[in-house]
């Protein structure tokens, strides 16, 4: 029988070769060639299933956006498990973002190149604003949900509310990730997830209805 390719393990393969060069050396050092011997695969291989470096570059922002937004989900899941309030769920779904340790700097680096590359490309700007739009969903419906378990005042403005979350989030990341060559130290990573978290329980002041 002829051998079946699996594609996006293919694709998989070469973004995560790409997000590796990424983090240890930077985007300007990211070609199909460099690409090609992280991978461990020929260069023919990288330009069969992308012709540009704009293209994996999307590819590897799409792969790191979702695995957070599963590690996300998985948290949702894993709160509901224990009965967990919204608010804490928000907190460390929010904590995702933020390149505290070398999980998530390697993934907030992947994320600052490809905001870099948004000003001449109309194609990554269209989904850096979609990744943008579908976190403040994801934010308002948290809080929508706070209202009908109690956490959430009744008047509050879920997406005002979620606006300002992922604002403050974004800022930190920005200013945590700034440093090419040097990761926050300990204390100023603490203080950023205690602003994340200080900030979600004004938005989440109440308790939860919900498993009473």
């Amino acid at each position: 029988m002829p051998k079946v390719v699996d594609h996006q393990a293919r694709r998989v393969q070469v973004a995560d070769a790409v997000q590796e060069l990424i983090t240890e050396q930077g985007l300007d050092r990211v070609t199909m060639a460099r690409t090609a011997t992280t991978a461990g695969v020929s260069v023919g291989h990288v330009q069969h299933y992308f012709s540009t470096k704009d293209e994996m570059l999307l590819f590897t922002h799409e792969r790191v956006v979702q695995k957070t937004l599963d590690r996300v989900s998985e948290l949702g899941e894993r709160a509901t498990r224990q009965r967990l309030p919204i608010r804490d769920v928000v907190i460390e779904g929010l904590a995702e973002w933020l390149p505290v340790d070398p999980r998530r700097r390697s993934a907030h680096r992947v994320v600052l190149a490809f905001l870099g590359r948004t000003v001449d490309s109309p194609q990554l700007a269209r989904a850096h604003a979609e990744t943008g739009r579908l976190i403040r969903s994801m934010l308002a419906t948290a809080v929508h949900n706070g209202k009908e378990c109690g956490e959430v005042p009744h008047d509050t403005d879920a997406a005002l509310a979620a606006l300002d979350l992922h604002c403050l989030t974004e800022g930190l990341a920005l200013e945590l990730g700034s440093d090419p060559d040097t990761a926050p130290d300990a204390g100023t990573s603490r203080a950023a997830l205690d602003l994340v978290a200080a900030r979600v329980r004004t938005v989440f002041p109440g308790r939860c209805r919900q498993y009473e």
